[in-house]
């Protein structure tokens, strides 16, 4: 799948800056693919980059109108239909995240034949991934796993690349969502997998390597919440994880979209060790990364001091902060090995 761009993010009228994840995170880390973003009224989130119409993408040389947002479920709500119907006919492509087919919906699939667009389904894909086999691969693999889901696993996983490329190591991020999969053009979306298959998939997506190259694979979900939990085991013992980072944010008190309450870091650290014994006996954490940007900077760093030495290892703010101590550890870890 080549979804070509420059990109129009379209945030039709989600209801925060969290429903527009895949969107925000594009303009993220790749900034300059996001020529400006189309937002319904209503909207309550914002890219930080352009408003403009279809009519204005288009010259400006976009090529692709990527729905940036996730939702309960992965639904399309039918009064976005007409934002993607006047996309196709204007000549652009569409993709999607969504668990619904853009072919599925008669007029889409009538616009994309008249205008000529092509419709890229990421959540969607053609390869026929085997069960999961649990054997031991070479090659470092680090996850990152949550209290919750939409708490920086991915942002964490990113940040890594960055700085542990920038230190000369071999490392890769490996997208497990299809935010990711926008951000690095291959990967699968794990929650759109047969569940018989997930692990087989993330062995696809993490393969055998050298035994110097780490595979930096992005977390979904949490082992804690009741609607993700299936997702994160199958990708937890697919990732035969070396290592894994805990993701946590610190102002939640129950789980986003239910009312279970936040697991502690501990429990995750216990939980994820527990169940990651069965395909890596070695698993072990070798950080934390939270999500301080409701905090003022004291109040963050004073809890990054407490975390780290409560748990006895790095703990940062990725974004804030960087990620300088947690890629020290993974060099411990690998100069150990």
């Amino acid at each position: 799948m080549v979804i070509d761009p420059p990109y129009l993010i379209f945030l039709g009228d989600v209801p925060d800056a969290l429903a527009a994840k895949t969107g925000v995170g594009i303009v993220d880390w790749r900034p300059e693919w996001c020529i400006g973003q189309l937002r319904l009224e209503g909207c309550q989130a914002d890219a930080g980059i352009p408003d403009m119409t279809i009519a204005d993408a288009k010259a400006r040389g976009v090529n692709t109108m990527v729905v940036g947002v996730v939702n309960a479920g992965g639904v399309l709500p039918p009064h976005w239909i007409t934002s993607i119907v006047e996309a196709l006919d204007a000549g652009l492509n569409v993709a999607t995240g969504l668990h619904v087919r853009l072919a599925s919906i008669p007029e889409i699939a009538e616009a994309a034949a008249r205008g000529g667009g092509n419709l890229h389904d990421v959540r969607f894909t053609d390869e026929r991934f085997a069960t999961g086999k649990g054997n031991k691969r070479p090659g470092r693999r680090v996850l990152t796993v949550g209290t919750d889901c939409s708490v920086g696993k991915k942002y964490t996983v990113l940040a890594l690349e960055r700085e542990m490329r920038a230190r000369g190591m071999d490392a890769d991020f490996r997208a497990t969502g299809q935010t990711g999969v926008f951000i690095s053009g291959r990967g699968a979306a794990i929650d759109a997998v047969a569940a018989d298959f997930i692990s087989g998939a993330v062995e696809w997506i993490a393969p055998a390597a050298d035994p110097g190259h780490w595979d930096l694979i992005e977390g979904q979900g949490s082992l804690f919440h009741p609607s993700f939990a299936g997702v994160s085991l199958g990708l937890l013992h697919g990732a035969q994880a070396d290592a894994f980072i805990v993701c946590h944010e610190p102002t939640r008190t129950t789980m986003r979209g239910v009312s279970h309450a936040l697991p502690s870091i501990q429990d995750v650290i216990d939980m994820t060790i527990a169940c990651g014994l069965l395909t890596n006996p070695e698993i072990t954490c070798s950080g934390i990364a939270v999500n301080t940007q409701k905090l003022g900077e004291d109040e963050a760093r004073a809890l990054l001091k407490t975390l780290a030495e409560k748990h006895d290892v790095p703990a940062t703010d990725p974004i804030r902060f960087g990620v300088e101590g947690l890629v020290d550890r993974l060099e411990t870890m690998a100069g150990k090995a």
